[in-house]
């Protein structure tokens, strides 16, 4: 935890007061929530470790990581789709303008499209940070089993068959994109893997149906 603080407040270099820093403790005690299973501090990290191995590609590395750091800091399972994301971009506005960066309008941009993994092919900075967020899909055995679980927790409100139903719709969705990177590192070491990993997830979550779609107003689990 005191490391990711110090990753944060290395992103305001201009603070002033200690305002950044209280700033991000506030993220991360919002990203140790106890609801959250895999939406976390860890996930946090990865997806900033992510940006760092993808920076080559953003034509602003640090907005990318502030952008990071706000994508999920409001996570509600229960909610309509898009809400945490457009949520989680008011705070990214409210919080970054309160700390005068000069960067708010461009991290606000940055986080709601995390709604859909799906950035314009001209969107470098969003292209890095949703190829950051969906690494975990390309994660090892013991790490993507993990991954499936604790996403599998969050919903624990949902029934076994509308949860694999929803899962399966947002699986079937991520294959049927050209590619599941959009840069061309990200695509070169994980696309392989991810694919795979998604394949068989969807394969066992057919494979255990027993209803339809989830009702309508029923949160679709996430990636």
């Amino acid at each position: 935890m005191d490391d990711l603080l110090e990753r944060w407040v290395r992103l305001h270099p201009r603070d002033v007061g200690g305002r950044a820093r209280v700033a991000g403790a506030d993220l991360l005690s919002r990203h140790s929530e106890p609801h959250r299973r895999y939406h976390d501090v860890r996930h946090l990290a990865e997806v900033l470790d992510g940006v760092d191995e993808l920076a080559a590609h953003a034509h602003d590395p640090d907005l990318v990581r502030l952008a990071a750091w706000f994508h999920d800091a409001v996570y509600d399972v229960r909610a309509p789709a898009g809400a945490s994301e457009g949520a989680s971009a008011d705070l990214a506005a409210s919080v970054l303008t309160a700390l005068g960066h000069p960067g708010v309008d461009a991290v606000v941009r940055l986080v709601r499209p995390t709604a859909t993994h799906d950035p314009a092919v001209d969107d470098a900075d969003g292209q890095v940070l949703c190829d950051a967020d969906l690494r975990v899909l390309a994660a090892d055995d013991a790490r993507y089993a993990e991954y499936a679980r604790d996403v599998r927790a969050e919903y624990a409100h949902v029934p076994d068959a509308d949860f694999a139903a929803g899962r399966a719709t947002v699986m079937s969705a991520l294959l049927a994109h050209d590619r599941l990177y959009a840069t061309a590192t990200a695509h070169e070491r994980w696309e392989a893997r991810g694919r795979a990993n998604v394949t068989a997830e969807l394969a066992h979550l057919i494979g255990g149906q027993r209803a339809g779609p989830p009702s309508p107003g029923q949160a679709e689990p996430s990636r």
